[in-house]
């Protein structure tokens, strides 16, 4: 409830609590016609259901949906509604661990470096390790690299979710979905095993919905990932080696850059941030989406200077052979990148460029 905030808004919060009132004593009204006093009384009385206009639609003729409107015949001693609280057995996340052996940087800001075996099973890695932080250090969090984790094994979903300034996550092995999603700091490398035989760039490591909201932080997977790669992403900075269907969509900032190939749809709904697309199989304009952007060469110093330094960045922190070929063919496959740039966004830099300001700073950590 900030006041200056407040100050925007004509109406005030009594009027929607008055509303809410309203809604319920309506609903109370209906409950007494059917003759229901509780809501839970309501739940599975399929008996009482009257047919909606929508199922008269052309595309529900010839379907019969009786059967999905039975109840069960089952005990009273079956649930049908929530009436006991749920154990997520939070006291036996890994996070726990993870915050007692990182004491001495949450406490007096030292740098430590933990090993640890990781299972699918440990979900949302280093999240409640990102509070601790943001609790102390609000979102400036720690100096980069204080606390260094490395993992070996396959990691549950929301790996390094929300990660905070300060941490950085090695994962020697694969992940699954929403990898890294709402990072907001900090780094995350994830790389094959080193026994493995399979080609990375040409197989998945992590899951779908990769870097969902993130906004900041750096990100470097030598492998592919699954759809939905960066979607909402708006300030993170990520290498990857291939991506499924609807990459970039809805990416409002951050850099993304793909050192392969690309399912249909990308950037879908994107209208900020750049991704850069090495499409060494000219085919990646008939997988994009252009209704929101335009596709360009990498031509400027700003961009071929950020390219390659995220590029020497993934190869130092992943050993991926795929950017070593890259960088060793620099001037012959520079030609082949593809940069993805919202024609929203190129207007705003426009606009701000004819008023002298600054370009927009891209996200560092």
């Amino acid at each position: 409830q900030n006041p200056e905030l407040r100050k925007r808004f004509a109406g005030q919060p009594e009027a929607v609590i008055n509303y809410f009132f309203f809604v319920a004593e309506h609903l109370r009204e209906i409950m007494a016609e059917m003759g229901f006093r509780t809501v839970n009384e309501m739940v599975g009385r399929m008996d009482r259901l009257e047919p909606a206009q929508a199922i008269e639609h052309w595309k529900a003729r010839g379907l019969d949906i009786e059967p999905m409107l039975q109840l069960p015949d089952v005990p009273d001693s079956v649930a049908t509604y929530w009436c006991q609280p749920q154990d997520h057995g939070l006291e036996l996340a890994l996070d726990h661990t993870l915050i007692e052996m990182s004491r001495p940087a949450l406490e007096n800001g030292e740098p430590v470096d933990i090993k640890l075996p990781i299972r699918n099973s440990n979900r949302v890695v280093a999240t409640m390790l990102s509070g601790e932080i943001a609790k102390r250090y609000g979102e400036d969090g720690l100096p980069d690299d204080t606390i260094r984790i490395s993992f070996k094994g396959s990691a549950g979903q929301s790996f390094g979710a929300f990660l905070a300034k300060g941490i950085s996550l090695t994962l020697e092995g694969d992940a699954n979905d929403y990898f890294s999603k709402g990072i907001s700091g900090g780094r995350v490398a994830v790389y094959p095993p080193e026994a493995s035989t399979f080609v990375p760039e040409e197989n998945i490591i992590v899951g779908n919905v990769v870097l969902y909201g993130a906004t900041g932080g750096r990100v470097f997977i030598r492998g592919m990932a699954g759809e939905r790669f960066a979607v909402r992403n708006s300030g993170a900075q990520a290498v990857v080696e291939g991506v499924g269907d609807h990459g970039c969509e809805y990416m409002t900032g951050g850099r993304v850059v793909v050192l392969g190939p690309t399912g249909r749809n990308f950037a879908a709904g994107m209208s900020g941030g750049i991704a850069y697309v090495l499409d060494e199989d000219g085919g990646f304009p008939a997988r994009c989406n252009l209704d929101m952007v335009a596709l360009e060469p990498v031509v400027s110093d700003e961009d071929r200077e950020l390219l390659r330094g995220l590029i020497e960045e993934h190869l130092a922190l992943t050993g991926s052979a795929n950017a070593r070929r890259v960088l060793d063919a620099w001037d012959a496959l520079l030609p082949r990148f593809v940069k993805v740039f919202p024609n929203d966004y190129r207007r705003v830099l426009e606009e701000r460029r004819a008023l002298g300001l600054p370009a927009e700073v891209v996200p560092l950590g």
